[in-house]
């Protein structure tokens, strides 16, 4: 089965998948190791990681398509693409999909804010009309050149325009041919548990470490039936942590022994990168 076909089964499944975000090919690499079922190539992760920027709309395309590439020849899942806005208007957003889908993404998820987009959890956001956020999902519908490639359409409008009017665009956005809807920053207990009663379509719920949405148990959110389960920066927010453990006691200690507690061992970063695997090709073809 192909991983957008496979993508798709999971997500009708309706059981909660969970889906870590990855934000380079080694993150994406350590999410597949630990068995994972797919993958969420985060925009908010690719700015932090590499860029040192919030996420604010900084990135482009050819970024999240490069990121896509790597991460797409590292692993075998499927990979959900935050394309962020689209990278534009509706024609944008045709050239987006058509480029993502080529990068090696089995699934693209568009947003109705306004460019330049912020972080979902963040305040200051604004959303386009809901005019002009259908014709986008419409034209990423009819961009894709396989139908098994997976549209997600993720709403804003909730902290916005408050629950009903997400409630409404979101029925729009399905209506308009999305596979998968995404109502972003919901506050309350009460909301997470209304949306899988309001939308037929498969949803996504996002859960951020820190961000305003109550946190819940994948398995509860799974019963509720939500498809995905996206923790798309818990892989960043690990690792800065790490990043922060050790190199603090380097500072203090002016050395650091390969302790696994604090670092991963000599060995076992080969093995992510796969080392074994080049050294036998290197052998074969030597």
């Amino acid at each position: 089965m192909s991983t957008r076909k496979t993508l798709k089964a999971l997500v009708e499944a309706r059981r909660g998948v969970l889906v870590p975000g990855a934000f380079n090919a080694l993150s994406a690499r350590v999410i597949e190791d630990l068995g994972f079922e797919a993958i969420y190539i985060t925009g908010a992760g690719v700015t932090n990681m590499s860029f040192g920027l919030p996420d604010q709309g900084f990135i482009g395309l050819s970024d999240m398509a490069e990121h896509t590439a790597r991460i797409r020849d590292a692993v075998g899942l499927p990979l959900i693409v935050d394309a962020d806005t689209g990278f534009g208007n509706a024609l944008n957003v045709r050239h987006s999909v058509r480029v993502l889908e080529r990068a090696g993404a089995d699934c693209i998820q568009l947003e109705d804010q306004l460019a330049p987009k912020r972080c979902g959890h963040f305040s200051g956001k604004a959303v386009i009309s809901s005019e002009e956020a259908v014709a986008k999902i419409k034209a990423a519908v009819d961009a894709r050149a396989d139908p098994n490639l997976l549209v997600l359409a993720r709403t804003d409008a909730a902290a916005v325009l408050g629950f009903e009017a997400a409630i409404e665009r979101a029925q729009r956005f399905s209506e308009a041919g999305a596979d998968i809807l995404f109502v972003e920053a919901v506050r309350s207990v009460g909301e997470i548990r209304a949306l899988p009663q309001r939308l037929a379509k498969p949803q996504l719920m996002n859960m951020v470490i820190g961000g305003h949405t109550p946190i819940f148990g994948a398995e509860e959110l799974g019963r509720l039936g939500y498809g995905i389960v996206l923790y798309a920066n818990a892989a960043l927010q690990g690792a800065l942590a790490g990043m922060q453990r050790a190199l603090t006691v380097l500072r203090d200690t002016r050395r650091i022994d390969e302790d696994p507690t604090l670092v991963t061992p000599f060995a076992e970063r080969q093995r992510m990168v796969g080392k074994a695997d080049w050294d036998a090709l290197e052998e074969r073809y030597s």
